[in-house]
């Protein structure tokens, strides 16, 4: 029985979250059409992401929001285990900001296309070259006053755990002069379990934003110091939010509860 109630509110969760992609997807996109700042499809994002984490039971619990200044741009890095480190991002940080995503996805028919739209800001990881015209064009932008989240391990943790810095978000701090700020997730890889679609509600996913960095107090050439001190304030950080969590917790989700578990395929 238990087995059967996950796969019923799997398939719930699923459909509606194709309902609401395809609502706020088609508002954005139309809006799109009117709007090149991304304002609009900023709006639209966040309200996607608040329908998705209620459809998932996810719960946010978010600390540093006073490290977030909306006086001037900032570049933020985050770790990446899941859609839902998105999702809760979207929702959950209160200023506009475009993300720094690999160039190769903007040449996706009709993605590609939403994303120019919406202003987010490529980045070319293949060519060494192109790489830096990318990293130039997209300081500019920060520059102009867009704030950016960027996650610099460049693919998603399978596990939750820590993954190797890429270097390109570092130079683009660097380039820009503006304030880095590390951000840090945990629980977001536990929400859709790694290579299924089973949807595990009642999981909590806790942020921890960090002081801003001053990158003024880095030379350009010392792009491998700056991702190592990043790195290490980030693994501090995603250890204590791992110790915060308590045995069972999913289970004080009415639903998880209906399932009958103390969350479904999450580790103890």
């Amino acid at each position: 029985m238990r087995d059967f109630k996950a796969k019923v509110y799997t398939l719930w969760c699923w459909s509606g979250c194709g309902l609401s992609t395809a609502f706020w997807a088609m508002v954005s996109v139309l809006g799109s059409l009117f709007s090149e700042s991304g304002r609009l499809q900023h709006f639209c994002m966040r309200r996607w992401s608040r329908d998705n984490l209620w459809l998932s039971r996810a719960r946010v619990e978010i600390e540093g929001l006073q490290h977030i200044d909306r006086s001037r741009p900032q570049l933020l890095i985050a770790n990446h285990s899941g859609l839902h480190d998105i999702l809760s991002l979207a929702a959950h940080l209160p200023i506009q900001f475009r993300w720094v995503a690999k160039k190769s996805l903007f040449h996706v028919p009709f993605m590609g296309w939403h994303m120019r739209r919406s202003g987010y800001i490529p980045i070319d990881r293949e060519n060494p070259r192109e790489a830096a015209r990318s990293i130039v064009s997209a300081a500019q932008i920060i520059q102009s006053g867009i704030n950016a989240i960027a996650f610099p391990e460049g693919t998603r943790s399978r596990n939750g755990d820590l993954g190797k810095f890429h270097s390109g978000a570092f130079a683009l701090a660097l380039r820009t002069g503006v304030p880095l700020v590390p951000v840090t997730l945990e629980g977001s890889y536990r929400v859709i379990m790694p290579k299924t679609l089973q949807v595990n509600p009642g999981v909590i996913i806790r942020i921890k934003i960090d002081r801003p960095v001053d990158v003024a107090g880095y030379r350009r050439s010392e792009k491998q110091r700056l991702m190592g001190d990043v790195f290490l304030t980030m693994s501090a950080n995603l250890s204590e939010l791992r110790s915060r969590r308590r045995p069972g917790e999913e289970s004080e989700d009415p639903v998880c509860r209906w399932i009958g578990g103390r969350g479904m395929g999450t580790d103890p």
